[in-house]
């Protein structure tokens, strides 16, 4: 209660810069996180600048907007938490943030790749099927032309809609299992990531699908590896239809509609 009427007492000051000096050092842990959680939403409600001066960088990458890192009464580095945690300056401020929760500083937005099995919902289970197949994928994304996401299809539903002759994607369309905006932290997307198999669909606040987070990118991001899986021979997910079966029956559907 004491640290709360203090935080009121400052804010109601009415100045227009506020110094914070340690201010929640010697509180436990508990009591320590309510006061940020309170700090950032007073801050976000008033609009006051706040210089806080702490010695723990996780507190403040979860405070902070910008992060002056000093050594030796200079600075050595400033900018976002961002710009901090991913790209430090030398090898002082990459030893100052290696102990750094990453998980509840980086975004989606800061981690998600360009989405690659992704199919307009005007082209067809034929071309839904060529895809997953060449990117050897259970299922992709179906979105509008102006790319909003509508949802998945799986290979096994395409393959089926391309042997009865269905010429409608849309027939066979689910739901997206995890979808988050760019600005969720990853510390929100292990469950989500956990309970499908799909990668993560990112969205602007238009719904169009901007990226993905797939499980390998995820898990990169907690070690501060290059998250682009280009190059890393991992299929997510995993087929559940051989591509030979795809082939074969695209090319029976051919046959069927020369006849």
């Amino acid at each position: 209660m004491q640290q709360r009427v203090g935080l009121a007492r400052a804010f109601a000051a009415g100045t227009d810069i506020l110094l914070m000096d340690e201010a929640f050092s010697a509180l436990d842990p508990l009591i320590r996180r309510e006061m940020q959680e309170q700090l950032v939403e007073l801050q976000r409600e008033l609009g006051k600048t706040i210089v806080f001066i702490t010695h723990d960088l996780n507190e403040a990458m979860f405070l902070g907007d910008r992060i002056a890192v000093m050594r030796d009464g200079r600075i050595v580095q400033q900018g976002t938490p961002n710009d901090i945690l991913t790209d430090p300056a030398n090898d002082y401020v990459a030893q100052f943030v290696q102990d750094v929760d990453r998980a509840r500083v980086l975004t989606a937005g800061d981690v998600m790749e360009p989405p690659r099995a992704v199919i307009p919902a005007s082209a067809g289970p034929r071309a839904a099927l060529r895809t997953m197949r060449d990117l050897q994928t259970s299922a992709c994304f179906v979105t509008t032309n102006g790319r909003k996401l509508l949802g998945v299809v799986r290979d096994k539903d395409m393959l089926r809609q391309v042997r009865e002759g269905g010429t409608e994607i849309k027939d066979r369309l689910r739901p997206t299992p995890s979808v988050v905006t760019p600005d969720q932290l990853i510390a929100d997307l292990f469950e989500l990531s956990a309970e499908s198999s799909l990668p993560v669909a990112v969205i602007d606040e238009k719904d169009r699908l901007i990226g993905v987070v797939p499980r390998v990118t995820l898990l990169a991001s907690l070690a501060n590896v290059p998250t682009m899986t280009t190059e890393i021979p991992i299929i997510e997910p995993t087929p559940t239809v051989s591509g030979e079966s795809i082939t074969a029956a695209l090319a029976e559907s051919t046959t069927g509609q020369e006849a």
